[in-house]
């Protein structure tokens, strides 16, 4: 909600206004800061204060940069106010509230009349994200040498950006400036009303009922969190299954986790028309053969993103855009060679950790052009990782199977199960598999993906394998300690070595065995 304030500039409420979202608001949208005056030619202005632009700003400043940093709402980005820290917030509390279901598999039996307390749950998200929200303040970045200013920038030219009245001179800039949620034209949608990721963590009472339209990561992973609170959760895909872009029997593994949460997939989904009710919101929709008419409290769109290019003055600077987003070279140089960009503004991996790398390579080429020699830093050399956070959470890195196959590389796969690993048996999370492609006849890594509890943090030991140019052969050979879930990747390993220990070196071996008991 955004209200207007004495001040020219805009004052910015964060719902539900309570002391949490106001301490978060005096973090990063101070409502009496002073933005500085500008001084002399900087060698970088950052237009967007998100992940991208934060780590922009203050490695460059560290690097003895004289830096701007422009953002005319809340610093932070998507990631701390409206996408990965709330939502791991309520991720947590969901969780929690699915093994008290659970707990009498290990001797603890709760009553019958236990409370649970959804606006608690929300509470205790915002206090951890204003507790956060400190490291992306306006304050720190200031106190970091950054010149921090809040308000709307717009470049007036090739090399200076309007901001609050001044005008900022620049030697290289970058864009920032991130994506934002975009509803799909569903019929009826507008009309009636609907949420979306930046007004979800909004609500201080569960809705008894919720139509989530979308089964990619951020729909499955609130479809999920929403049925564990206890609402009634109908999830609408346009395409087969859930999570399209994953392995079919990683993502399959995903989905059973979520029937068993009392979610309805409503996959395949077509003619979906959205009406309002005096009941609440009224979602008609044909699935495999059937069609559905449902009534729900809220509506929850997990699809789509718009690139934030709007007000930018993108054309007077010089810099191509569409509306995927502004259009740069490896590099993530712009057709203005001055201007960078970096982040959801210009990438197709839309998360926090790809900002932070694209960050990197944004201060490589600007700051230190030839003669220096890091100037020539490529998306091209990122080894991407992602996980989407359901219970299990599936994580992934490098290609999949088809993606090798479509690049002619022949392939070898190999899985090995969770519930397999003992860890994984004792902790009773032993749904989920770890599975490896590797290019025929070698140990390379092309891929893997790893459907587990804790997935995020074990996708990682392939991903430094990949990125260090190791393969199965050493992951095999790493002692893993035990009993961890993590094993589960060393077991792969060794399937892989298992497959690779021939006939003929087994008749080998036992002829020499053979000849050493004489």
């Amino acid at each position: 909600m955004i209200q207007t304030a004495e001040a020219h500039r805009e004052a910015v409420t964060v719902l539900p206004e309570d002391e949490h979202n106001r301490a978060l608001v005096n973090n990063v949208h101070p409502p009496t800061w002073v933005n500085p005056e500008p001084t002399g030619r900087y060698n970088l202005v950052v237009i967007g204060a998100g992940t991208a632009g934060l780590v922009t700003a203050a490695v460059a400043s560290a690097l003895g940069a004289k830096v701007a940093l422009i953002e005319r709402h809340l610093m932070g980005g998507d990631c701390l106010n409206v996408g990965c820290v709330p939502s791991k917030g309520v991720i947590r509390a969901s969780r929690t509230w699915a093994e008290m279901k659970k707990a009498h598999e290990f001797g603890l039996h709760i009553p019958d009349h236990v409370q649970y307390d959804f606006g608690q749950a929300m509470a205790r998200m915002r206090r951890l994200r204003a507790r956060i929200s400190h490291t992306d303040s306006a304050q720190r970045y200031k106190s970091l040498g950054v010149d921090v200013f809040i308000g709307e920038g717009r470049f007036t030219g090739p090399d200076t950006i309007e901001v609050d009245g001044k005008t900022l001179h620049f030697k290289k800039a970058a864009i920032c400036t991130g994506a934002r949620a975009a509803a799909p034209p569903v019929p009826g949608l507008k009309e009636a009303g609907y949420l979306t990721n930046e007004t979800v963590f909004t609500l201080t009472e569960l809705p008894t009922s919720l139509g989530v339209i979308g089964a990619g990561p951020i729909g499955c992973e609130l479809a999920q969190s929403f049925a564990r609170f206890g609402s009634q959760v109908y999830l609408i895909e346009a395409l087969h299954g859930i999570m399209p872009n994953e392995d079919r029997d990683a993502a399959e593994i995903v989905h059973q986790s979520m029937l068993r949460d009392g979610i309805q997939l409503l996959c395949c989904g077509k003619e979906l028309k959205i009406g309002k009710t005096d009941g609440g919101k009224r979602m008609t929709v044909d699935s495999h053969g059937q069609h559905y008419d449902i009534t729900v409290g809220e509506i929850l769109v997990g699809a789509g993103r718009a690139a934030n290019v709007d007000g930018l003055g993108l054309e007077t600077a010089g810099v191509e855009y569409d509306k995927i987003g502004v259009k740069v070279n490896d590099r993530l140089q712009t057709t203005n060679p001055n201007i960078y960009a970096a982040g959801d503004i210009c990438s197709q991996y839309k998360f926090t950790h790809a900002a932070d790398a694209m960050a990197q390579i944004v201060i490589q080429n600007a700051l230190f052009p030839h003669p220096f020699g890091l100037g020539n830093a490529s998306v091209e050399s990122l080894i991407m990782p992602w996980c989407t956070f359901t219970d299990p959470e599936i994580a992934h890195v490098g290609m999949y199977e088809a993606d090798a196959k479509g690049k002619g590389i022949e392939v070898e796969t190999y899985t090995y199960k969770l519930d397999e690993v003992d860890r994984a048996i004792l902790d009773g999370e032993d749904e989920g598999m770890a599975r490896v492609h590797v290019k025929k006849g070698t140990d390379q890594i092309l891929g893997a993906t790893i459907v587990a509890a804790h997935a995020g943090d074990m996708i990682s030991e392939f991903t430094f394998a990949m990125k260090a140019g190791a393969g199965l052969k050493t992951i095999a050979g790493t002692i893993h300690p035990y009993p961890t879930q993590a094993e589960v990747i060393k077991k792969v390993a060794n399937a892989w070595r298992k497959a690779h220990f021939t006939e003929g070196q087994k008749n080998t071996l036992k002829k020499w065995f053979a000849w050493t008991r004489k």
